[in-house]
């Protein structure tokens, strides 16, 4: 047997663990609630010791587990804090880390997507990686005209490990959605399937890279790195000097940082797509990173890893999108509903009752409402509660609304934006924002 089905049957054993893990627990939880415990604490205690064993397992593996705990770590943010402090440091180990690969697995890459003589032109190469993430790692290096260069260089493999882990965890999902009560697996690990193609294709990702490496060239804002060459599955690309990502602002930023960078990030999801056609649509805070000033004064804010962008059909986005956010910000709910109907969120053949829909998504469009929004943990804790309470009136208006599949991506990212955004508590000028960049939003 070759190493790589080795190495794949044993991922898909401990990703089949998971549900089985949570079986157990929840069977010695019962066995505490007949011994007297509160459901409560046991719940807790249930779903702590999951979560725990999911994060674990996810930082371990590589592949579609490492990209399916990144996607669920931007949403941190929503889950109850008596839920989520336990194993709160592994969601964000998850943004930064992964088991670097060996060195001469390494440089065997480099010579089969580089060619024989990679060396000429990279004349230098660390030996161990500065950062890796769900299907590739990243070296520091030296192009031959003397420019620092970062090393992308996929996992051998990685193509097959992706997709088979991301099949493998959508039949386990049931074991996993109990850690993370109001988020719809399913949906998330379809959405990760249809768009793991792209993101194996570095010629793709290096032609979206370029592309917004130039519409931001010399910004005052932003820096996003050129690509200097592209091989099969290693790109090259500038070097981007930043001493840490945006986990760290989360973890330890001041109130001053967090607003700052919580604002650029914002303006980048609008900006893009203006400047490029394109949306960056990975979301997750180890592809942020921060610049510090010289003199100590606001920083740039760098961003990395264009190997998943929505190429919008119109290069921006929807009209309709900005136009119905600004209908349901200012409360006209009979208009709104007859533009989510022409856009497709609700079937012609489907009845609704306009003043509920418009309750369902109204606290959604909050941050547009006012010149300035604190994205609170509060605040998202009671999005995810009221949208996934059976008991609330406008609860059975989620089971009535269609996502058109042109949406998804920018669904996705707009979600993401937001749970970075709360995760940072960031306070921002998000209503400008909107009327600088979003088309439609202005009449």
């Amino acid at each position: 047997m070759t190493e790589l089905p080795r190495k794949a049957i044993a991922r898909s054993a401990r990703l089949a663990a998971l549900p089985l893990g949570y079986a157990g627990r929840t069977a010695f939880g019962f066995g505490r609630r007949l011994g007297g415990a509160p459901a409560e604490a046991v719940l807790s205690e249930v779903q702590q010791r999951t979560a725990e064993q999911l994060f674990r397992t996810l930082g371990e593996l590589k592949g579609g587990a490492m990209k399916f705990g990144q996607a669920l770590s931007v949403m941190e943010a929503a889950l109850p804090d008596e839920l989520v402090a336990p194993y709160r440091e592994n969601l964000t180990k998850l943004q930064d880390d992964a088991p670097p690969m060996p060195t001469q697995t390494v440089r065997d890459q480099l010579t089969t997507h580089l060619g024989p003589n990679w060396s000429d032109q990279l004349v230098w190469l660390d030996g161990g990686p500065t950062a890796a993430a769900s299907i590739g790692q990243v070296h520091k290096g030296r192009w031959y005209d003397d420019r620092d260069v970062a090393v992308k260089v996929q996992y051998p493999g990685a193509g097959e490990a992706l997709m088979s882990d991301l099949r493998q965890l959508s039949r386990v999902a049931k074991g996993v959605a109990p850690v993370f009560p109001g988020i719809e697996i399913k949906p998330l690990l379809a959405e990760l399937q249809a768009r793991a193609a792209d993101e194996l294709d570095y010629t793709l990702e290096g032609q979206a890279q370029h592309a917004f490496a130039e519409a931001f060239r010399d910004d005052p804002d932003y820096v996003i790195p050129d690509v200097v060459a592209v091989g099969g599955e290693v790109i090259v690309t500038a070097w981007l000097e930043s001493p840490y990502s945006l986990a760290h602002i989360i973890r330890e930023g001041t109130k001053a940082e967090r607003d700052h960078y919580g604002e650029l990030l914002a303006r980048f999801l609008f900006a893009g797509p203006t400047r490029t056609g394109m949306l960056h649509a990975d979301p997750h805070p180890g592809n942020f990173r921060p610049i510090p000033a010289p003199d100590g004064g606001p920083g740039k804010l760098g961003v990395l890893d264009f190997g998943a962008v929505a190429r919008l059909p119109d290069k921006r986005l929807p009209d309709a999108m900005g136009r119905l956010i600004r209908i349901a910000a200012d409360s006209d709910a009979d208009k709104l509903v007859a533009g989510l109907r022409e856009e497709g969120f609700i079937k012609d053949n489907i009845k609704v009752d306009p003043e509920l829909v418009f309750s369902f998504l109204s606290p959604l469009i909050d941050p547009a409402r006012s010149e300035t929004f604190h994205f609170t943990r509060e605040w998202m804790r009671a999005q995810f509660e009221r949208i996934n309470n059976p008991r609330d009136p406008g609860f059975v208006v989620a089971t009535k609304m269609n996502l058109p599949t042109s949406y998804l991506l920018i669904h996705r990212t707009w979600i993401g934006v937001l749970g970075l955004l709360t995760q940072l508590e960031a306070e921002a000028p998000f209503r400008a924002i909107l009327e600088e960049s979003l088309p439609g939003f202005v009449e």
